[in-house]
């Protein structure tokens, strides 16, 4: 059966081949097509190369702060007037960000694929970025961290690992950064930041979807996106990490949590690497559903714990490799952590079986293939690989990656990077005054 699941999701993952076309504007815009006809839709989508790394340290939160306000208008598109229009002509849109880029896109009907093109231009050509704009947003931002951040319980969690993990690197902050820093830029900080990274050079445009006529659409973004000038070139500087040769302890107390959450986090390598992409098997085959080995064993046999997980958070530069347990009734943080690590040592020590590979490979071409099942899916993906990765065609290619891996490989990266004196152990409780209530 693992077998013939394994054949049909490598045969639906290669006949999902990826078409496209890529090229540059004089501007150094990167534009990657991709046309689809299965739906009269079309994503018209930018993305950035800017995230929370490319922050000062004393204005951290900019780069999700202009996930907002570059909603705000244009000079053609008045205030308040961006989502109407988009509605108004049958299209949706959003933005997310992370520590690495920013991404913008509109989904329309076919027929208005001028349409969005012509907005996102306007959005790179013609923000208008005032002091009322700015107002708004930061309260808007504000709030989003009160409901997400402050008030969710856990929500602090990837911070809290992060500001533990990261001694140089930009990564040691949060995405959606401090309010104090928002609160204390000036409007001149808001447009440099915007004058610097907001630039057809240090981005790529996807066009993907019923394109109906290529040479027409090539047409609109020359006439769009070409009179844009080049910005000037981004010095990036590269910030590295010293190994992580002792344990690292914190703790941490959310007001929001009656539970304590035990943390165990190793710092990983780029997803770019090889290795990242064995961790991420690794991380399905710890965590991934009731039948992973954690939560079969602590979860569902030994009853120790409400959930345990284990999250791969890769990225451009470094990534995290965090794994979390709820203990249940007289069983300590370090009894959960006592388990998991039983399990790592079996996995440094003892080859995973065939068919357990075999199935986690499965899952990866599951994934592949859902990634890629939507036109919203296919359009990020390409925008991803160019812009992170460096190689559009990975979409095309990285599930040759994920099926060599070995038995071997995920024993070794295992013993390379999931060690007791490689980690943080974050014990991450209630606060005190909330406990004693």
């Amino acid at each position: 059966m693992a077998l013939s699941a394994a054949l049909m999701l490598g045969g639906a993952a290669s006949a999902q081949q990826v078409a496209f076309e890529e090229y540059d504007l004089d501007n150094g815009l990167h534009v990657i097509l991709h046309n689809d006809p299965s739906a009269p839709v079309v994503i018209t989508s930018v993305m950035y190369h800017v995230g929370a790394k490319d922050e000062n340290p004393e204005r951290t939160g900019f780069a999700h702060f202009f996930e907002h306000l570059l909603f705000e208008g244009t000079a053609n598109i008045e205030r308040g007037e961006w989502f109407k229009i988009v509605t108004s002509n049958g299209g949706t849109n959003n933005a997310n960000t992370s520590d690495d880029r920013t991404y913008y896109f509109e989904v329309f009907p076919s027929n208005n694929l001028e349409l969005g093109l012509w907005m996102e231009s306007e959005r790179l050509l013609h923000p208008v970025i005032n002091q009322i704009g700015v107002d708004t947003q930061n309260e808007v931002v504000k709030e989003e961290k009160r409901l997400r951040v402050d008030n969710q319980p856990y929500g602090n969690l990837v911070s809290e690992v992060k500001k533990n993990m990261f001694v140089n690197h930009p990564y040691r902050w949060a995405t959606i950064g401090s309010m104090e820093h928002l609160d204390a830029a000036t409007l001149e900080e808001f447009q440099a930041f915007n004058n610097k990274f907001y630039v057809p050079n240090n981005a790529v445009l996807v066009v993907a979807g019923d394109l109906i006529d290529i040479q027409r659409t090539k047409q609109w973004i020359q006439k769009y996106f070409g009179p844009i000038k080049r910005g000037a070139d981004i010095k990036r500087e590269t910030f590295t990490e010293a190994p992580i040769t002792q344990p690292i302890h914190a703790t941490f107390e959310d007001p929001n949590i009656q539970i304590p959450m035990m943390i165990a986090s190793y710092r990983t390598p780029s997803m770019k690497t090889r290795d990242a992409r064995v961790l991420e098997l690794i991380s399905t085959y710890l965590s991934d559903g009731k039948s992973s080995k954690l939560y079969k064993k602590i979860v569902d046999e030994k009853k120790m714990a409400l959930q345990v997980g284990a999250v791969d958070f890769a990225q451009e530069d470094y990534g995290m490799y965090i794994l979390y347990g709820l203990p249940m009734g007289e069983n300590t943080m370090a009894d959960l952590l006592r388990e998991i690590d039983e399990e790592i040592v079996k996995m440094q020590t003892t080859l995973i079986s065939e068919k357990d590979l075999q199935k986690l490979k499965n899952k990866y071409e599951n994934k592949y293939v859902s990634s890629n099942a939507s036109v919203e899916g296919i359009a990020e993906n390409l925008a991803s690989y160019y812009l992170l990765y460096g190689d559009v065609n990975l979409i095309n290619t990285e599930p040759e990656i994920y099926r060599s891996i070995t038995r071997e490989e995920i024993r070794d990266v295992a013993k390379k990077y999931l060690n007791p004196n490689q980690r943080l152990i974050l014990d991450y409780v209630p606060a005190k005054d909330k406990a004693q209530n």
